[in-house]
């Protein structure tokens, strides 16, 4: 996708963190935005702040384990804008601790959020997105936990790993539509991620803070630097631009890929 202006991108999670930052970066190329977020107030911070960089923005409260909310966010973008030729699925949230301690409601929610959220940004959007015949770019949201497991975020590893296949897949078959796929596997950035217990609902273990410490992926020997926002956001826009599957910010998770590719490769020989 070579041309910026006057496009449209769809980011869920879009109110703050790596969301916000590419909104504003994409702002920068001259696109038009909607920003979903489960968080009304942070919106309400959101919208503002990019529309002030001479772009069209709009805010939509979505949760995206909900599908009909997801299919609802996907009907305001067209109807406001028309088209969408940019989606990025992005919120995400955390849960810490061995899986054999993890609850049935820890799965319910990660699950529900990383890898439905993506789903059904999937379902709502990319049909239309074929049939509008434009072109355009699906991006979403992983970890370096979807690529290299990560002893401590099972729960977490699960989901990024689906992100990380469902990406691959559509990867392939959306090429033929001109429709770029990328899939973002980052170590440790600046976000939020480590406080997503705050919209935690009260039907999937909610209404209770974290322990210290305890949540996103901080505090493993596997976390990398803690990259800025700010330093991811470029690389995503270039990701769009060429066409790139995996956008890879940390260059010291390369070891550890390769390290477990290794392993795999090694089982042929035994």
């Amino acid at each position: 996708m070579e041309e910026f202006r006057d496009k449209v991108a769809v980011i869920t999670g879009g109110a703050s963190g790596i969301g916000l930052a590419t909104a504003k970066a994409l702002a920068g190329e001259g696109m038009k935005l909607v920003l979903a977020d489960i968080e009304q107030t942070a919106l309400d911070r959101a919208v503002p702040d990019v529309a002030a960089l001479g772009v069209e923005c709009i805010g939509v409260k979505t949760d995206v384990g909900e599908r009909p909310e997801v299919i609802a966010l996907a009907n305001t973008a067209w109807s406001h804008f028309g088209a969408v030729h940019v989606l990025f699925n992005n919120a995400g949230v955390a849960v810490a601790g061995p899986i054999a301690e993890m609850k049935h409601a820890d799965w319910e929610w990660l699950i529900r959020v990383n890898l439905w959220g993506v789903i059904h940004g999937i379902e709502a959007f990319v049909p239309r997105m074929i049939a509008q015949d434009q072109g355009g770019h699906v991006l979403s949201t992983a970890s370096f936990a979807g690529l290299v497991p990560n002893e401590g975020l099972g729960v977490y590893c699960v989901t990024k790993y689906g992100v990380v296949a469902l990406s691959e897949v559509l990867f392939r078959e959306l090429s033929p539509h001109n429709i770029g796929v990328s899939v973002l596997c980052p170590m440790r950035v600046a976000t939020n991620i480590n406080t997503s217990q705050r919209n935690r609902p009260i039907e999937f273990g909610g209404g209770h803070e974290l322990p210290a410490g305890s949540g996103g992926e901080e505090g493993r020997s596997q976390a990398g630097r803690e990259l800025q926002v700010s330093d991811v956001a470029p690389m995503i826009v270039k990701a769009i631009r060429e066409r790139q599957l995996y956008i890879l910010p940390h260059e010291e998770s390369r070891g550890f890929i390769q390290a477990r590719f290794r392993r795999i490769d090694r089982t042929f020989d035994a």
